[in-house]
């Protein structure tokens, strides 16, 4: 099966999540993506919990269809090593702090100098220009100053951190989008370009009601808990069994049949609510009259109902759910694959389908500079002078066990 970015070459220096998902997502539509890591440690990902066998099952989820090479960028000769890839690649994906490739002389002047071809792009904290560039930025640090984290949680507490991590994975697909701008660009016979992906500015950029209410009005957005900012009833319920019911109701025909299947049509049939916008005026009187009605159920049933009827809703699964559910299994989003430390071990497949030729795992995660011998060969240097480097420090060897990889449906 050939993937849409067949014959991409792409190189990765990454960290963490931002740039390794960006390379990661480009390695599974086909790209030929080389992770350029340090000697001694690698990506800090590595070393997350769960640990299973000397291996993080955290970085394998980020980092399948990718080779390892690790290199000692403070030495001339790893420096050397990165500008010939850099020659021979398509799409360079770095999210280093800004400034530090460049000192190396790896900054994108000096890669497009020898290649103009190449597709540079840059993830950072807070961008590669401004007042913040050198500023450590971490997800958690990011969305608070960016501002999700002002408007997650309920009003009268202090702000709620959210659940996943969403200024990193926001950024990377920012990235990912990027480079295949550039790719487009380069195809129509362009010149390669740099980009500059920032994580601070990703997560205000999807910020789309609030930033729109600020912008047009002035009113700062506050914490609404789970309530939505134009919308009513579309929230979390407590349901009779103690889970939680999301449901949406955001038209008035949907709010119509929510109240028929709640058997609360006679309390409704009330002026202020006779409109989405009365609705959300008096939504305090609403919620007075929905949440008993709601807690006479249970969420399954609830759930069964509603959708019936066509109104968006879920009960509030965890994880252990999620994956047994129904409609999880029926789309195989979960596969198992074959990992030289870690063994036969599950995870999510990208989440994009296609009618063939589709992103795929054909790798899976590289130990730490698992491929540096073979990406050197593929260079041109031979076993001696491969020897030569690993002595002196350059380069890092690993035990090559690279045997084509099982893919198969959990």
């Amino acid at each position: 099966m050939a993937g849409s970015l067949e014959g991409i070459k792409v190189l990765e220096l990454g960290n963490y999540i931002a740039g390794p998902v960006c390379a990661m997502l480009l390695g599974d539509m086909g790209a030929d993506v080389i992770k350029i890591e340090p000697t001694q440690i690698g990506d800090h990902t590595r070393h997350f919990p769960p640990i299973i066998n000397g291996e993080s099952a955290c970085f394998a989820n980020l980092n399948r269809n990718k080779r390892s090479i690790a290199l000692d960028l403070k030495q001339a000769e790893a420096r050397a090593i990165m500008i010939e890839l850099a020659k021979k690649s398509d799409v360079l994906v770095e999210n280093y702090r800004p400034g530090a490739l460049e000192k190396l002389g790896l900054g994108p002047d000096h890669l497009r100098a020898v290649n103009p071809k190449l597709v540079y792009v840059s993830v950072s904290g807070y961008g590669q220009t401004g007042p913040y560039r050198r500023r450590a930025g971490v997800n958690f640090t990011v969305e608070a100053f960016a501002g999700s984290l002002s408007i997650t949680g309920e009003p009268d507490d202090k702000p709620m951190r959210t659940g996943i991590q969403t200024a990193d994975v926001v950024s990377a697909l920012f990235a990912t989008y990027s480079a295949l701008t550039g790719l487009i660009g380069v195809l129509r016979n362009r010149e390669g370009r740099a980009f500059d992906v920032s994580l601070s500015e990703s997560t205000i950029a999807v910020a789309v009601w609030e930033t729109a209410e600020y912008l047009a009005t002035g009113h700062i957005p506050q914490r609404i808990g789970h309530r939505h900012r134009v919308h009513t009833p579309a929230q979390l319920f407590e349901t009779g069994d103690n889970r939680h019911i999301a449901i949406s109701a955001a038209t008035d025909e949907q709010f119509r049949k929510l109240t028929e299947v709640l058997g609360i049509e006679r309390e409704c049939a009330d002026p202020r609510f006779a409109t989405k916008a009365q609705r959300k005026k008096n939504e305090d009187d609403l919620l007075e009259v929905l949440e008993p009605a709601i807690r006479k159920w249970s969420a399954k049933e609830l759930e069964q109902k509603i959708v019936g009827v066509g109104i968006p809703c879920s009960p509030v699964n965890d994880y252990a759910q999620v994956f047994e559910d129904e409609h999880v299994k029926a789309r195989e989003l979960v596969v198992e694959v074959d990992h030289p430390q870690l063994g036969r071990m599950k995870t999510v497949r990208n989440p994009v389908l296609m009618d063939k030729d589709g992103p795929d795992i054909r790798r899976a995660a590289p130990t730490h500079g698992q491929h540096t011998a073979e990406i050197l060969g593929e260079l041109g240097f031979d076993s001696r002078q491969i020897e030569t480097l690993a002595r002196a420090g350059a380069v890092k060897l690993a035990a090559e066990s690279d045997a084509p990889l099982k893919v198969a449906r959990a």
